[in-house]
């Protein structure tokens, strides 16, 4: 008798009288898989990941019989040996078969049904890379790790929530002796269980992942047969900042991570969401503090939500929560790798990182022109002895507190994140870059780090093809540094204020004239900076520059407070907003929660968050019609689940009360959407508007600002200079595992059906591939 017969026979019981655990799981899969034909009585998927994308050995296969008779007949092989008995009937349909195969080789296998159809399945080293390119280098493993590529078998803890209120947190758990105070917890399905929970801590992408599931003791768990206290909701936790570490860290879960400490008074939303039957997952790499490269980030979270289905199960949808560099990378993959999240809760928000570098750079120039220092915060007199009150620094800057909004973003987000000389884990003193003793050294700045995503400087690149685009430094070493996609050429800083008459004619022929731009080392050069190639038009491409374009098919929630003057701008919240109005003419699938609580709105928050998008969520997953996902988010949004201001709903906060502020471009006279990180040009006219004091000027003024805008002014009223579409899925390394700069569109592919519930895929506008 066929090994699985059993196991049907006592599915088609349970199934005949209602029998299974609760919730089900996502009903089977509506992709069509090529390999079948009308005679075929199985039809065998990968549902954990594409299979050309799996990792680490193993896969969730999917086997869907004809009939109950099929059974008997079927052999499931892979590369031609027998794995039948890995297959198991799942609760709520007996003629749907789950099954995790393992014993993968490294490359191409083959899963087939002596029934049915065959797979193809190419399998990718547990340590990477799967689509990123070939790893950065040096980088060092944890403590533990048995090879280069940091594995490490996984290992399991147990901890608990107290009963006692001034234990906050998760405990450490005994199982062999079991403390007394274990709180209670009812999940949202109806299930009372012990709050108890197992943490599973591995090593994939030569980095940690960790795994939070609120767990029986002592009871199986299977991917066909959950515990039933699981939901199946996936929780993804992130991290702050932005730099480019070598070497592995820890996964991290706190809300604010990396930006402001927690409120011990307000329970972290991972553990509520625990408490609620959600499971909980998180990566080193998306820790945008210790891994400032979309592609990894991206990479490393598609690799542990292949771990995650082919361990506990398939997944009815996944969730992403995070602050500032925790935003920035739930927008940046949404947009470039849709479909890895199907909701995002964001706060303190970024719309990704060169949005922000672009206006950090700004600060960082007019820093070094104004001569503000740590020791000098209100310099009286510039570099060139042009004399700026604090208020007009101000008004240049854009924000009411400019000043010491420029000063904390230039010395604690910008300069380290973009200095090459800056320190990162992994790398000692003696390997790092140094321009005068180790100019080869390793380069700690975050643009070599995503180096595979921009591309190198071109030296003589086709848009300027007579100039030498090479430093000294780079002619020496013989290659090219990590390309810079942002640019300052024809931007007229000052030019709102001179208009409005709040700076002089003087001073602003003097900032203008004398501000200059910068080197691949942040040195102050007298030339304006102008981006570089392929770095700029790269940066909208792979995404790593939001243009937003894609993430109509994901509800967000956004949270945020007043500006608190210290680089964490409530604009940048503003600019996600407003480009989903410009690109799709609404922003029907973006909520705004305003609150009195700098940055964040309200502590509580991010709690009230996740709730509401599960019932969003569950409202879209109900919606099994043939509408386009992008309208079923519309469409299904709960009518609790609208904008806020103050804890009001359908009020959205007045951007004075949330003191939306401007940046350095916008007063040059820049659009709001924030992503021009380098403008078009036209010609400088003499008759433009100059303000009501431009008279004063003579005629060795004029000549002056049309020799330093010889090549053109910005003309806001374009699009930014080489913008185009973020590419969908795009892969960073060719069939010989070489780098493809700027990567290259995957081949189209079904949707994971482990990934998330048929009404997030079923009608998936596009599949893996944008036009």
């Amino acid at each position: 008798m066929n090994k699985i017969i059993p196991v049907l026979l006592m599915a088609l019981a349970l199934a005949a009288c209602g029998g299974g655990n609760s919730p089900s799981a996502p009903a089977q899969s509506p992709n069509p898989n090529p390999g079948n034909t009308a005679d075929d009585k199985a039809r065998v998927q990968v549902i954990s990941n594409r299979p050309d994308l799996v990792s680490a050995g193993d896969v969730l296969i999917e086997v869907v019989l004809a009939d109950a008779a099929a059974a008997d007949e079927l052999v499931l092989l892979r590369n031609n040996s027998d794995v039948t008995s890995v297959l198991q009937a799942t609760a709520d349909n007996p003629l749907r078969l789950l099954g995790v195969v393992d014993g993968l080789s490294v490359g191409e296998n083959t899963i087939s049904a002596n029934i049915g159809n065959s797979v193809t399945v190419v399998n990718h080293p547990s340590g990477g890379p799967v689509f990123t390119g070939p790893h950065i280098q040096p980088w060092v493993c944890q403590d533990g790790a048995v090879d280069e590529a940091c594995n490490q078998a996984a290992e399991y803890h147990w901890l608990y929530k107290s009963t006692n209120p001034m234990q906050s947190g998760l405990q450490d758990y005994d199982p062999e002796n079991p403390a007394t105070d274990v709180a209670m917890t009812t999940t949202d399905s109806g299930e009372t269980v012990p709050f108890i929970v197992r943490k599973e801590i591995g090593y994939q992408a030569r980095d940690q992942y960790t795994i939070f599931t609120l767990y029986k003791v002592g009871d199986d768990w299977t991917p066909v047969q959950p515990q039933p206290q699981w939901n199946r909701r996936l929780l993804v936790t992130h991290g702050g900042n932005c730099r480019g570490d070598h070497d592995t860290s820890s996964a991290r879960t706190d809300d604010y991570a990396g930006t402001i400490p927690g409120n011990p008074l307000i329970e972290q939303s991972y553990i509520t969401a625990l408490g609620l039957g959600w499971s909980v997952l998180s990566t080193a790499q998306l820790n945008l503090g210790h891994n400032c490269n979309l592609s990894y980030q991206a990479e490393s979270l598609m690799m542990a939500k292949e771990r995650f289905i082919e361990q506990y199960g398939e997944l009815r949808y996944t969730v992403g929560t995070g602050c500032s560099g925790g935003a920035i990378t739930q927008n940046m993959i949404a947009n470039a790798y849709p479909g890895l999240y199907q909701g995002l809760l964001t706060t303190c928000t970024y719309p990704d990182v060169m949005s922000t570098a672009t206006q950090f750079a700004d600060y960082h120039i007019l820093l070094k022109y104004f001569g503000l220092t740590a020791d000098n915060p209100v310099a009286p007199t510039t570099r060139d002895g042009t004399v700026f009150t604090a208020s007009q620094q101000n008004e240049v800057y854009g924000h009411l507190n400019g000043i010491v909004n420029a000063s904390l973003a230039d010395s604690a987000l910008f300069a380290e994140a973009v200095d090459p000389a800056s320190s990162c884990g992994g790398v000692t003193e003696e390997e790092r870059f140094n321009k005068d003793t180790n100019p080869g050294g390793v380069r700690c700045d975050v643009l070599t780090f995503m180096e595979n995503m921009i591309g190198a400087r071109e030296r003589y690149p086709a848009e300027d093809p007579l100039r030498d685009h090479w430093s000294q430094m780079e002619q020496d070493l013989g290659y090219g540094f990590a390309g810079f996609p942002l640019g300052n050429e024809g931007v007229q800083y000052g030019l709102i204020p001179l208009q409005q008459g709040l700076i002089s004619p003087a001073q602003f022929l003097a900032l203008n004239t004398n501000i200059g731009g910068l080197d691949p080392s942040l040195n102050v050069t007298k030339g304006r900076l102008k981006p570089d190639y392929p770095a700029l038009p790269n940066a909208y491409r792979t995404g790593i520059l939001n243009t937003i374009v894609n993430m109509d098919t994901v509800p967000i929630i956004n949270m945020t407070g007043p500006d608190p003057g210290a680089a964490h701008d409530s604009v940048h919240g503003y600019w996600v907003r407003w480009r989903l109005e410009r690109e799709f003419g609404h922003r029907d699938n973006f909520v705004h929660w305003g609150g009195a609580t700098a940055l964040i709105g309200d502590a509580n928050y991010m709690n009230q968050s996740l709730v509401a998008m599960a019932s969003w969520l569950d409202a879209i997953e109900a919606d099994v019609s043939e509408t386009p996902l992008a309208q079923k988010i519309i469409a299904n949004k709960p009518a609790s689940v609208q904008d806020q201001c103050n804890g009001v709903p359908g009020q959205m906060c007045p951007e004075e009360l949330m003191l939306v502020f401007g940046t350095p471009r916008t007063q040059a006279g820049a659009d709001k959407y924030g992503d021009q990180v380098q403008c078009q040009l036209k010609p400088f006219s003499r008759s433009d508007d100059y303000g009501p004091f431009a008279s004063t000027w003579g005629e060795a003024d004029w000549a002056l600002l049309e020799e330093t805008f010889a090549t053109g002014v910005c003309d806001w009223t374009k699009r930014p200079l080489e913008w185009q579409r973020t590419v969908t899925w795009l892969k960073y390394q060719d069939d010989k595992g070489d780098v493809i700069t700027g990567g290259e569109q995957m081949t189209p592919a079904d949707f994971p059906a482990g990934w998330a519930s048929p009404a997030f895929y079923k009608t998936w506008e596009p599949t893996w591939q944008q036009p």
